[in-house]
């Protein structure tokens, strides 16, 4: 064997080990088995990641989504932009619990999968990984929106600074075919602390300056184009939610009138009117209907 020889096979065992250090390439996923997928991570926080198929989606649609008129007006009109390949922006969605932010964007895919739009859930622990996700659906035709729900961050969490960077914060623009769409009941996603207020300066002119702290908190927020917020609802508005499910369930006016009462107490006992707790009622009145 010559010198070249030995050379050459000395490196290619190198180069075998080295592979085993080296972060894999993302799979391939197949695009053909849903619209909606999950970011997975094989073997641990720190395994590979990979688009996971979601088999069931829910079948919400608009038109099952009552007293959020101006909300879903603003949310489906962006994403009909999205689709339709005009500009559009990032969206947070925020408010109280249980109105309707994450069914209302469900129900925008369900209205526009048909149009390409496809949806990728991330959790926050795994938003480190946007920029190999975004990678791996920017030559692809459909457009996607990355969905994060309930997001909220700690002091120092890492997905904060990735989630800054992904919706502008980078030296490459943002890929034309990508979104992102999140939910939280608070507007400021980082925790607010009355020693934050510390940080205000009054300027000359008489103004009130905010302090780095607090830029720094709503920092984040102002990175999304869009900000569309959510109310609680009033006992009418949740009546009239309770009515609708309990139609789609199958009861008539006579039960859905009688099953009022019923409903405001289960409200009672939950602490809220939202629409969360107006389906679940539903279900549990229209499963103890006699047949």
């Amino acid at each position: 064997m010559t010198q070249l020889e030995q050379f050459l096979t000395r490196a290619e065992a190198l180069l075998g080990r080295l592979e085993a250090f080296l972060p894999p390439a993302l799979a391939e996923p197949d695009w053909n088995a849903g619209v909606a997928f999950r970011w997975r991570k094989s073997g641990g926080k720190n395994g590979r990641g990979y688009l996971q198929p979601v088999v069931h989606m829910s079948p919400i649609a608009l038109d099952d989504l009552h007293n959020i008129g101006p909300q879903k007006m603003q949310i489906e009109q962006n994403t009909r932009q999205f689709v339709e390949g005009l500009p559009a922006n990032n969206v947070l969605l925020t408010g109280a619990r249980g109105t309707g932010k994450s069914s209302l964007i469900k129900a925008c895919l369900n209205q526009f999968a048909s149009q390409g739009l496809r949806l990728i859930e991330v959790d926050k622990d795994d938003l480190g990984d946007l920029a190999d996700i975004v990678d791996l659906v920017s030559k692809r035709p459909e457009r996607f929106i990355i969905f994060c729900d309930d997001l909220s961050f700690e002091e120092g969490e890492g997905g904060y600074k990735a989630l800054k960077v992904a919706l502008d914060g980078s030296i490459s623009a943002q890929s034309d075919n990508v979104l992102i769409y999140a939910t939280s009941n608070r507007r400021h996603l980082l925790p607010e602390r009355m020693s934050d207020n510390a940080g205000y300066k009054h300027g000359d002119d008489g103004d009130l300056h905010p302090g780095e702290t607090v830029e720094e908190k709503i920092s984040l927020s102002e990175r999304f184009g869009l900000w569309v917020t959510f109310y609680p609802f009033k006992q009418d508005d949740y009546l009239d939610i309770v009515a609708h499910w309990l139609e789609h369930f199958g009861c008539n006016a006579a039960q859905i009138e009688a099953a009022k009462p019923d409903a405001l107490r289960w409200a009672l006992q939950r602490g809220s009117r939202s629409g969360r707790v107006a389906w679940q009622f539903a279900k549990d009145h229209a499963g103890k209907m006699p047949k």
